[in-house]
């Protein structure tokens, strides 16, 4: 094996530890936010394998990178004010 290929079981295995540990902490049930994250996580995860494989651009992965950190970074900020 090569080591594209370890670097793709790599990168798999950490996706997988990463959903498992994610399930396992939250909390019961799926709202906007558990959903959110698990679809961020999903994107993360394939589109690093489809990196790794040479199946995507550099500009490509900067810019799906650039917005999972914005949507996510606006998952966590208060939209409205509690006064």
């Amino acid at each position: 094996m090569d080591s594209v290929n370890w670097l793709s079981i790599a990168i798999f295995v950490l996706g997988i530890i990463v959903l498992v540990g994610f399930f396992i902490t939250k909390a019961k049930g799926f709202g906007r936010f558990s959903t959110s994250v698990v679809l961020l996580f999903l994107v993360l995860i394939l589109s690093t394998l489809l990196y790794a494989n040479g199946k995507l651009d550099e500009k490509v992965i900067a810019s799906i990178l650039f917005a999972v950190f914005g949507f996510a970074g606006g998952l966590f900020t208060n939209k409205g004010s509690e006064n």
